[in-house]
């Protein structure tokens, strides 16, 4: 029997998020909306963990806070967007922040990333919707 015509989260495109968020309270929060949501979501405190595994270039989606351990987002976001140090990066990347940015760092923060979210402005459901049309 098919079930293909069924209007179920299984139906939509299965999308891998890589969070990199070291609040774990928030980053719990964003995978349980997320995985309801129908994504398959990886979560890593740690910059240089984090920035592995989104060279490793196996997921859809990265969320990506500012403030994170050993390595900031926005090096983080650097490094993702040099073609010299990841050659063939497929994810978009959204900033996930907190932090009140200087109007022309946050412009900088905005052009080399998908899209920028303030944490404080959207709840982790919003945060579903919100990646449901970008991705």
């Amino acid at each position: 029997m098919d079930n293909s015509n069924e209007l179920t989260n299984t139906n939509k495109p299965h999308k891998k998020v890589l969070c990199i968020e070291d609040e774990r309270f928030i980053g719990e929060l964003y995978k349980r909306a997320l995985d309801k949501g129908g994504y398959e979501v990886t979560l890593e405190i740690d910059g240089n963990k984090g920035l592995a595994l989104a060279q490793s270039d196996e997921f859809d989606i990265i969320l990506l806070d500012l403030m994170i351990p050993n390595l900031t987002g926005i090096e983080i976001l650097r490094i993702l967007r040099d073609p010299s140090k990841t050659p063939h990066l497929k994810a978009k990347i959204i900033i996930t922040t907190n932090l009140e940015q200087r109007e022309d760092v946050r412009e900088d923060i905005e052009k080399q990333a998908d899209g920028y979210v303030v944490k404080a402005e959207l709840t982790p459901k919003e945060l579903v919707g919100f990646l449901d049309n970008i991705a």
